[in-house]
């Protein structure tokens, strides 16, 4: 085996291990034929962490945010490495609308109205399978509830 594919195997194999190290509790969701293997940030403490100092997701994981009350929530990228797109959703799933942000920054990305959820996929996911305000997640009855 030559010394660049044991790099890119051990570099594999570790960024597999810090996601794994970092995880919260999982669920599955699906948006259309896509499935999503999402970890769940229902407490205030994986709230506020969520995926800050993460390298690197998988393309089919994301981070759902379970919020204790509907709010136009607000999500920033303090300390996230990664590019992402995050989609604002009512208490029944469905999409009021999805931002792209930007690792590292401080702006504000924002529910236009009322959201009890928000789902965070690497940046671009919702859009390049089609995925927009109005359609519905499924699964998402199965969340946690939120402490």
């Amino acid at each position: 085996m030559n010394k660049t594919l044991v790099g890119a195997l051990i570099g594999l194999v570790m960024s597999s291990a810090a996601w794994a190290q970092n995880a919260m509790p999982t669920m599955e969701l699906t948006a259309g034929f896509y499935r999503i293997e999402a970890e769940v940030a229902a407490t205030d403490p994986n709230r506020q962490l969520g995926l800050m100092n993460r390298k690197a997701m998988p393309t089919q994981h994301g981070m759902l945010f379970v919020f204790t009350q509907n709010n136009t929530h607000c999500m920033w990228m303090r300390n996230t490495l990664l590019p992402l797109s995050v989609a604002f959703m009512d208490e029944e799933g469905k999409i009021i609308n999805i931002e792209d942000m930007q690792p590292q920054t401080e702006d504000n990305h924002c529910a236009r109205r009322p959201a009890r959820f928000a789902l965070e996929m690497n940046l671009g996911w919702f859009a390049q399978r089609g995925i927009k305000p109005g359609m519905k997640l499924n699964g998402i009855e199965k969340a946690p509830r939120p402490q």
